[in-house]
């Protein structure tokens, strides 16, 4: 995203958005991952989110977003009302950490962490 102001122009990398979106994603309750990585949440805490890029797809145009998760959710837990919730934390960080509005986020359970 390319955004001019007065004093010169602002670059938010798709990286940068990536980041943040997969902080959010391990932060939010009942979700146990990134699908598409064999890294737990806490793992990836402590690695500094590096494997949260899979399973996490993020569409940047001039001032809108979209993103695709896949995800997996803790056993146990009510999976659509987890999905609300990670939909509602993501939205609400891209638009006002960054300014963007969030056309989508589409949320794909793709596995059930079983407790151990």
């Amino acid at each position: 995203m390319n955004e001019g102001t007065e004093q010169g122009l602002i670059h938010i990398s798709d990286d940068v958005v990536t980041s943040i979106v997969g902080q959010v994603v391990l932060e939010t309750p009942g979700i146990a991952g990134m699908s598409g990585s064999n890294i737990s949440d806490n793992w990836a805490k402590r690695l500094g989110g590096k494997n949260v890029k899979k399973g996490l797809s993020v569409e940047v145009k001039e001032v809108d977003v979209a993103i695709d998760l896949r995800v997996i959710v803790n056993y146990g837990c009510v999976i659509q009302e987890v999905c609300y919730m990670l939909q509602k934390n993501v939205r609400n960080a891209v638009e006002n950490m960054m300014g963007l509005s969030l056309v989508s986020v589409n949320v794909k359970v793709e596995k059930v962490a079983l407790p151990v």
